[in-house]
């Protein structure tokens, strides 16, 4: 549901659910720029996690961030959220691939359970707006670019439950009695620093730097379109102050290559080759991925500003700054995703 009129503000009290994660912690940087006070909530703990520790390393240092250490499936959200403005709910179970089987119910639980849990809280403390963090997952097969209006089909455990909290967030918008307005952002294969193991570029750029071989499922004419993280906090900060009561949003990087184009651009930015492993396709990858981003320019005045070498050159400058151990620990925990 579009509205030509403006919503007020962004507001200075911040709740950011994910924000040991990849783009939460961003967006808690992104946030903490801007004036805001956040409070940061994760079921990560930065004690015994390093890649949590790693990605809030800015903002632990930051008195405008305050951490909690809580579950959103069983913690007390009314709390969390009291006195927010505006809502960034990032959490979730990632990955397509270990969606199947016995982790599903975790799945379930954090995608499904906890963002039903987080919207009543919302509702109940009078938060104005929820921005949640969605997938290009929830189309499934796709023929051309993707539009917000075209059928859903998602051919993953882990897209179904993306779908099924955009729709949830969805329904409570629409409801007459609230004044909750959500805006679900379509996320296009988000990449750069702190980008979590087991994604595409990750994996390249760290077989260029330590010579590991990775996976390559299917045949590598598979395209994807990869978003690089600042255009992705960009349209995330545009999504919390837009005209809308209910809206889905594309988010993507303006341009679909192939898996074998990406190898070829890991190793023009790192001057070294990519060892791969060819693998059978697994259940769950869609053929392609394209976004429209017709909307997002009508909604959120977005346009993608990264190219994908630039994007990937940046990306693989921060890996170059780790140490060998944490490079080498990411790969290990990377591997372990995609096996």
């Amino acid at each position: 549901m579009i509205d030509s009129r403006r919503t007020t503000p962004l507001g200075k009290q911040i709740v950011v659910t994910g924000a040991a994660g990849f783009i939460g912690s961003h967006l808690v940087d992104a946030l903490t720029e801007r004036g805001c006070q956040v409070m940061g909530v994760d079921r990560r703990n930065v004690t015994d996690d390093p890649f949590a520790a790693m990605n809030l390393a800015v903002a632990a240092e930051n008195p405008q961030v305050r951490m909690v250490h809580a579950d959103l499936a069983d913690a007390d959200l009314a709390e969390v959220v009291a006195g927010a403005d505006t809502v960034f709910h990032m959490a979730a179970v990632p990955g397509v691939r270990t969606s199947w089987g016995d982790r599903f119910p975790d799945y379930v639980r954090s995608n499904i359970t906890a963002t039903q849990r987080l919207l009543t809280a919302c509702e109940q403390k009078g938060v104005r707006r929820l921005v949640i963090a969605s997938s290009s997952s929830v189309y499934g097969t796709s023929n051309g670019p993707s539009r917000e209006q075209d059928p859903t089909g998602p051919l993953s455990p882990y897209g179904v439950t993306k779908l099924a909290a955009e729709q949830l967030c969805l329904a409570h918008a629409r409801r007459a009695d609230t004044a909750l307005s959500v805006v679900a952002l379509r996320y296009f294969t988000v990449y750069g620093p702190r980008q979590r193991p087991g994604m595409a570029i990750n994996q390249l750029l760290l077989s260029a730097l330590t010579g590991a071989v990775i996976p390559l499922y299917g045949d590598g004419r598979q395209r994807r379109e990869f978003t690089y993280i600042s255009d992705v906090i960009t349209a995330t900060l545009a999504a919390a102050e837009a005209g809308v009561k209910a809206a889905v949003v594309n988010v993507g990087g303006g341009t679909s290559i192939t898996m074998q184009q990406a190898l070829q651009l890991a190793g023009e930015v790192t001057g070294r080759p990519v060892a791969v492993a060819e693998l059978d396709d697994q259940a769950g990858d869609v053929r392609a991925t394209e976004a429209d981003l017709t909307l997002a320019g009508r909604v959120l005045g977005y346009r993608p500003a990264v190219e994908l070498h630039d994007g990937m050159a940046a990306q693989a400058a921060w890996l170059a700054t780790l140490t060998d151990a944490q490079r080498h620990s990411l790969l290990r925990d990377q591997l372990a995703v995609t096996r």
